[in-house]
């Protein structure tokens, strides 16, 4: 089934006591980890947040917990590392309990080390057929790949890791030094594009692979792009982008059973789904939800699959056009420029992580909804693709009868 596409992938990690070490620095608070706000930190070090990331709903560093919270979090962080020690065992027998607690959120601390088993990050990175990362990156690479990745690398996060800052006096120099995030995000993408050369770069794969770094080290998070490219998202960034255009497809129709109104005012503005949700399906909704919401989001996509991102599409959906009756919609939004801009700049204070999250777990849609629709739209496609294969063949046969004989 291509349309559910959950990770059901057993990942065993290649030394088991590394987990056990992690565990140990963890508690000692020797282990560097990742801010919700994608900075290092250690011992509760903090580094000065950029002033261009506030436009993210993040839970702020200095924020006081009470004591009960603070136990709350420490056990939850406990039973994640628990987990992972297993993991094998626990995606095979208690992937019923993975899933749960990925809905509830992961802890923000063991994010980055989650996100890497549940993505298969840490089997791809122990197989020999897979190749090696160090490997992808002294290979030369299409320049022209190189060219467009060098293009789009500044249109990414206001981030600080990839801001250039001014030199330290003491050292004499006058130019910028390098943001550290850049010359990683310049890696990944290019490691890609010589891995996946068919594939090779897509200009909607920079903010997916930066977003991954601002919350693991290089290498995790460039085998964290390819699963997410090869799996997850599969076909999406293939030229012709037919994949798109199918859940596309499958959206709509969704669409449909959810909220028949919102689909027939769609329907009668002939807004096709293609001119609002490619953005949220190629950039895995990382230029379109608050960050505390995307942080969710992506928890349980990464364990449950591609299904999240059809019904966040839904609930986005839903709450950029709120109203309950046809007759309200077209009164509110009356022609296809209104709605667009509904959908394509949803707000910001309407999507907030609880609520979210919330409505994606009670949307009344199954796997065999999901299994349904695909197999629907997958047919039809292929008819059409019939229909127009015959009315080719037909015309060149006509237009080969149609020539006259030579005198």
């Amino acid at each position: 089934m291509i349309l559910v596409r959950k990770m059901t992938t057993v990942v065993k990690a290649r030394d088991p006591s590394s987990v056990l070490a992690l565990e140990t620095m963890r508690a000692r608070k020797y282990l560097p980890y990742r801010t919700s706000m994608g900075f290092w930190a250690v011992n509760n070090t903090r580094h000065i947040q950029s002033k261009y990331h506030q436009q993210y709903k993040a839970y702020p560093d200095n924020k006081k917990l009470d004591p009960r919270s603070i136990s709350q979090l420490l056990n939850r962080e406990k039973k994640w590392m628990e987990m992972i020690r297993q993991w094998d065992l626990n995606m095979q027998k208690n992937y019923k309990k993975v899933r749960s607690r990925c809905r509830k959120g992961i802890p923000r601390k063991i994010r980055p080390l989650a996100w890497h088993y549940l993505c298969g990050g840490q089997l791809l990175m122990g197989k020999p057929d897979t190749g090696c990362y160090a490997e992808f990156l002294s290979r030369e690479g299409d320049p022209k790949y190189l060219a467009d990745i060098q293009k789009d690398i500044d249109r990414q996060f206001f981030h600080e890791m990839f801001l250039s800052r001014e030199t330290s006096s003491t050292t004499g120099g006058e130019e910028d030094k390098p943001p550290p995030g850049k010359q990683a995000l310049v890696n990944i993408l290019k490691a890609y594009s010589v891995v996946n050369p068919v594939v090779g770069y897509c200009q909607a794969q920079a903010p997916i692979a930066a977003f991954l770094l601002m919350h693991m080290p290089e290498e995790h998070a460039f085998w964290c792009l390819f699963s997410i490219c090869d799996k997850y998202l599969r076909g999406y960034y293939s030229p012709g982008m037919e994949m798109i255009q199918l859940d596309g497809d499958i959206l709509f129709n969704l669409l449909k059973k959810v909220s028949p109104h919102i689909h027939k005012l769609l329907t009668k503005q002939q807004v096709d789904p293609i001119m609002y949700m490619t953005e949220w399906f190629l950039c895995a909704f990382v230029r379109t939800l608050p960050w505390e919401t995307l942080l969710r989001v992506w928890d349980m996509f990464l364990c449950e699959g591609v299904k999240i991102f059809f019904k966040a599409a839904l609930v986005v959906i839903r709450m950029s056009l709120p109203c309950k009756t046809y007759a309200k919609l077209k009164k509110e939004f009356p022609t296809m420029y209104e709605t667009l801009q509904a959908l394509r700049h949803p707000s910001q204070q309407l999507l907030e992580e609880e609520i979210v999250v919330e409505q994606i777990l009670n949307l009344n849609l199954t796997v065999e909804d999901f299994q349904h629709e695909h197999q629907r739209q997958t047919l039809k496609r292929k008819k059409k693709q019939q229909l127009k294969q015959n009315a080719a063949s037909q015309h060149k046969t006509q237009g080969t009868n149609n020539v006259e004989p030579p005198r």
